[in-house]
C-alpha cells in the first residue's frame, strides 16, 4: 500500500503525528516516493538505525541530496559539497570520534552550567518587555532571541552581529525542509548565506589567533594551537553547526513548550502550583514535540530492515517524533503528562551522534518555561497557531499569546 498522501497532504504540518501513527501501524519500514526516503516510525527501528552507525552513515546525508543538483549552479553545489563534508555533524568515526573528544574539551557540561545565570538575566529582561504588550508573539519577542544571544556570546559573536547570524542560519536549514530533496532556489539561497558566514567565523578564528580569548571558538582555537588536529574547514563547519542548530532548535523547544502547554491547561496549571515540575514539561515537551523531528542517515550497504532490503546510497528517516510517541514505548503516548516516568525519549538522537548541546537546550528551556508561567500565570492563546511546511524543523509560524493578567 502506499501513504505518501499522508505525508503530503497541507494537515500533515499541522498534524504529523496522524500520519506517522498510520505509517507505524501499517508500514513501519515505509519507502516514500514523495520523500525519496525509507521512513521509520517505531521506537525500536528509530533506535538500532541511529546505533547501527556501520550500516547506516552520517557522512554523505547530505551531500547525497546536494549532488542531485543540476549542474546549472555549479558554484553554489560545489561549495555546498564542499561544507557538508567537513566538521562534527557531519562526519563518522575515526573522523567523528576525534572531533567529538576535542569539541568536548571546549564544550563541557560545567562551561555550559557557567551560563544559568547569564540565561536568568536574558530571560528576566525580555519578559520586562513582554509585560508591557496587551498581546505578544512569543517566538518573535522572546524565543527567537534568548537562545541566539546566549549562544553568540558563547561563540564570542558581537550583540550587534547576532541578527546576521540568525539570517544566514534561517537560510541554511531551509535546505532540508522538503525532506529527501533540495530545491534549485533553497540551494542558491543557503550557499550565498554560507559563504558570508564561513567568512566571518574564518575571520573570528584568525583573530583569536592572534588574541586569544575564553569563548568557545577562542577555546577551539587553544586546543588547535596545542597541537591536536583541528583544522580551520573542521572548525569553521562546526562552528556553523553549533550557531544553526544551537538557537532555532531551541527558539521551538520553547515555543512548542508553551504551545503544548496552552492545549493542556491541567499540566499548566500544575506547573503554577509545582515549577519544580518543569524539567518534566521540558521533557514531554522534547518527546511530544521535539524540534527535529527526523534524522536521517544513508545506507552503506545492502540492509534487511522489518521484512524490507533497503539499498546501499539509499537515504533512510529514523522519525524521532514518531519514536517518542510510540505506545509500545510510552504508554498514552499521546498526552502531555508531568508524572511520565519513562523519559527515554530520542529528541536529541542517538548514539554517537547524540546532540552535542542538549544540556544547553534543557537548561534554557527550563529557565524560559519556569520564567514565563511565574510571570504570566494566567496567558492565554490568542489565535490558532499555523505550523511552517518543514519537514526537517517542527517550527511555529507564530505563537501569539495574551499575558492576561
Amino acid at each position: 500500500m502506499k501513504f505518501d498522501h499522508h505525508l503530503t497532504d497541507n494537515s500533515f504540518f499541522q498534524n504529523p503525528h496522524a500520519a506517522l501513527h498510520i505509517l507505524r501501524e501499517n508500514a513501519p519500514v515505509y519507502w516514500s516516493d514523495a520523500w525519496g526516503v525509507w521512513v521509520l516510525t517505531q521506537y525500536e527501528d528509530v533506535v538500532a538505525t541511529l546505533k547501527n552507525e556501520q550500516d547506516f552513515v552520517n557522512f554523505g546525508r547530505v551531500t547525497h541530496l546536494i549532488k542531485q543538483l543540476p549542474d546549472e549552479i555549479e558554484e553554489a553545489k560545489n561549495a555546498l559539497l564542499f561544507h557538508y563534508e567537513t566538521g562534527l555533524a557531519h562526519t563518522d568515526p575515526p573522523i567523528h570520534t576525534r572531533l567529538r573528544g576535542l569539541l568536548n574539551r571546549a564544550f563541557t557540561p560545567r562551561m555550559v552550567a557557567h551560563w544559568s545565570t547569564r540565561i536568568e538575566s536574558v530571560v528576566d529582561s525580555l519578559i520586562d518587555q513582554l509585560r508591557q504588550e496587551k498581546q505578544f508573539d512569543l517566538l518573535e519577542s522572546f524565543a527567537y532571541p534568548l537562545p541566539a544571544t546566549i549562544i553568540g556570546e558563547m561563540l564570542g559573536v558581537p550583540q550587534e552581529d547576532v541578527h546576521l547570524f540568525q539570517g544566514w542560519a534561517l537560510a541554511i536549514n531551509q535546505l532540508f525542509e522538503k525532506g529527501g530533496r533540495i530545491s534549485i532556489q533553497s540551494a542558491t539561497n543557503a550557499h550565498q548565506n554560507l559563504l558570508h558566514m564561513r567568512a566571518y567565523i574564518a575571520d573570528m578564528v584568525t583573530q583569536r589567533r592572534k588574541n586569544p580569548t575564553d569563548d568557545v571558538i577562542g577555546n577551539m582555537v587553544k586546543i588547535e594551537a596545542e597541537g591536536e588536529k583541528l583544522t580551520l574547514d573542521e572548525l569553521v563547519s562546526t562552528v556553523v553547526t553549533f550557531f544553526v542548530a544551537g538557537h532555532d532548535t531551541t527558539t521551538n523547544l520553547i515555543t512548542n513548550g508553551i504551545y503544548l502547554l496552552m492545549h493542556n491547561r491541567d499540566a499548566f496549571e500544575q506547573l503554577v502550583e509545582h515549577p519544580k515540575l518543569v524539567k518534566t514539561a521540558v521533557e514531554e515537551t522534547l518527546r511530544l514535540e521535539p524540534s527535529v523531528p527526523r534524522m536521517w542517515r544513508i545506507a552503506a550497504r545492502d540492509v534487511e530492515l522489518g521484512g524490507h532490503n533497503i539499498q546501499s546510497g539509499q537515504m533512510v528517516f529514523p522519525m524521532l517524533s514518531a519514536a517518542n510517541r510510540d505506545p509500545h514505548h510510552f504508554p498514552d503516548p499521546d498526552r502531555f503528562l508531568l508524572d511520565r516516568k519513562n523519559m527515554k525519549h530520542v529528541a536529541f538522537g542517538f548514539g554517537i551522534h547524540y546532540c552535542i548541546g542538549a544540556p544547553l537546550a534543557r537548561l534554557e528551556g527550563e529557565i524560559a518555561l519556569r520564567k514565563l508561567i511565574s510571570a504570566f500565570p494566567k496567558m492565554q492563546l490568542v489565535d490558532t497557531p499555523i505550523w511552517t511546511h518543514d519537514v526537517a524543523i517542527r517550527r511555529l509560524e507564530t505563537l501569539l499569546l495574551s499575558p492576561n493578567l
